[in-house]
């Protein structure tokens, strides 16, 4: 069994029982992906598995063998910082910095569901594209949370990299 994690074939655990974010963390050393609650309810161990947003925590790691694993590491393509980790430099997106990672994570993960036009409860029209509003973000990304209270700045270097600007149409529907 193995996966690829960060661009990297990596082998799976030899315990079929570990969990993918204990396998992350304390096999591959990859601490960035941090475990908060161990109960899927905080989205502090957010991964993103073939593009896709999941709890680590909640996750055997035999579960994705051949699967293609990014955390936080993994985001930058180059020695610069993915676009949204810097955006969350500039919005002050953070203030312990224990739940950024699997923020970002989820945020990433978050805007390529919108992209595919997955409705959230807050969407108003199922069958119209995802405008990532303010209030269509603060929904999608509910499942982590922030005890710091850098709330706004997380939403605000969100809505400043994933959210396209607003055009005179989309204003409009906005208005309505």
């Amino acid at each position: 069994m193995s996966f690829v994690v960060n661009g990297n074939a990596v082998p799976g655990p030899a315990d079929p029982r570990v969990s993918l974010l204990d396998h992350l963390r304390e096999t591959l050393h990859l601490t960035g992906t941090k475990k908060g609650c161990n109960q899927g309810a905080c989205g502090a161990c957010t991964v993103l598995v073939d593009g896709e947003r999941i709890l680590s925590c909640l996750a055997l790691a035999v579960q994705y063998d051949g699967r293609e694993i990014t955390t936080i590491e993994g985001l930058a393509e180059t020695a610069a910082l993915h676009p949204l980790q810097a955006a969350f430099i500039e919005h002050d997106g953070f203030q312990c910095g224990y739940c950024t990672p699997g923020q970002i994570c989820s945020a990433i993960g978050m805007a390529a569901e919108a992209r595919r036009g997955v409705p959230s409860h807050v969407s108003a029209d199922l069958a119209a594209d995802v405008i990532l509003t303010r209030d269509e973000i603060q929904e999608r990304m509910s499942g982590n949370l922030c005890r710091c209270g850098a709330h706004n700045g997380i939403i605000d270097a969100i809505q400043a990299t994933m959210a396209p600007a607003p055009t005179a149409e989309t204003s409009a529907e906005l208005a309505a």
